[in-house]
């Protein structure tokens, strides 16, 4: 099988820091495109998400799953569909856990999920921790959006990485129309 994982806050809504509240959280721009053509394609959609926010006390679990209910139900009243799974890390970078990207938990337990060939996979973050993740898990395709002032992985390794300003245009190149 082959996925799409999203990071998302930054490229499924816009990032204002610790997005906890539906009243917070704006679609970015194509997403819905972007979306309906991966699933258009036979890609899993796979939600992977660092949410420290739990983990430092700024928001609950609780508020998390109702934030993540909101996304999904907006999505199936846009699109028909939502998610095929969310993954998230719920730990603070102190704890050091084995989930928070841009270690490789979350992809990891997906793989194993839905028996995913990594190499025929997408990986679209807007993060450097996003795009380590993807090198470090081998995931064959890397898109980095450039929606922050955070530059490009030049010192980490890090290869094959699209760096665009919109992940719809590079997906449709790579996989045609």
């Amino acid at each position: 099988m082959k996925a799409v994982f999203f990071d998302r806050d930054g490229v499924i809504n816009q990032d204002f820091g610790y997005v906890y509240e539906a009243k917070e959280f704006i679609f970015v721009d194509n997403i819905f495109n972007l979306l309906k053509y991966c699933k258009d394609k036979g890609f899993l959609l796979l939600l992977i998400t660092n949410q420290s926010g739990i983990g430092r006390g700024y928001y609950t679990l609780k508020d998390f799953e109702e934030l993540t209910d909101y996304m999904q139900n907006e999505l199936k009243k846009k699109l028909g569909f939502g998610f095929d799974r969310i993954y998230f890390c719920p730990h603070s970078p102190e704890e050091n856990c084995l989930c928070r990207k841009p270690k490789t938990g979350m992809i990891d337990e997906a793989k194993k999920d839905y028996n995913l060939d990594l190499k025929e996979c997408f990986i679209i973050g807007d993060k450097s921790t996003d795009i380590e993740a993807g090198q470090n898990a081998n995931i064959g395709h890397k898109i980095f959006l450039k929606n922050t002032n955070e530059g490009i992985l030049n010192d980490k390794g890090v290869h094959t990485v699209f760096s665009v300003n919109g992940a719809l245009e590079v997906m449709i190149s790579l996989l045609g129309k």
